[in-house]
């Protein structure tokens, strides 16, 4: 995972023991994509509504009572995009987030919200303090999905 991230997210570097962590916490949130050889992954894990994890910061441990699911990172490779994997990878991500009984997903776009609102997400940066998203670069955005139909 650690080339990949590398060269999909260039601008947004991970130390190895985030993604280490982040399975290790919720191994059920991690899926590794391959077309021949590894060439895309995600990590998502239960958090707290409003309260998006610094980039490159440890976790510790999972909240005891989360209220959204959190798409940390997706990551594809060139040869894996235009294939719909991106739209396969949130279906089963937010399939089981619905099934876990959450009512939100929640992320912080580095891409821009085009894709995400196209997948039903909403910008919601306007909940956070400001400078919560510095970490994420310049032009990041918190945004929401209701799960529950709300």
């Amino acid at each position: 995972m650690i080339e990949i991230a590398a060269a999909v997210h260039p601008g947004h570097p991970e130390r190895p023991a985030i993604f280490a962590e982040r399975l290790a916490l919720y191994p059920r949130g991690v899926l590794v994509f391959a077309n021949g050889a590894p060439a895309g992954y995600a990590i998502s894990h239960p958090w707290m509504l409003n309260r998006p994890p610094t980039l490159d910061i440890l976790l510790g441990e999972l909240p005891s009572r989360p209220d959204t699911f959190y798409v940390h990172d997706i990551a594809l490779m060139p040869e894996m995009r235009g294939k719909r994997a991106g739209r396969r990878i949130m279906e089963r991500l937010l399939g089981h987030a619905a099934a876990e009984g959450f009512a939100t997903a929640s992320l912080v776009s580095v891409i821009g919200e085009g894709y995400w609102r196209a997948l039903g997400f909403r910008d919601a940066s306007g909940r956070l303090p400001a400078g919560k998203l510095d970490s994420y670069g310049a032009g990041a955005r918190y945004m929401i999905l209701q799960l529950d139909g709300g």
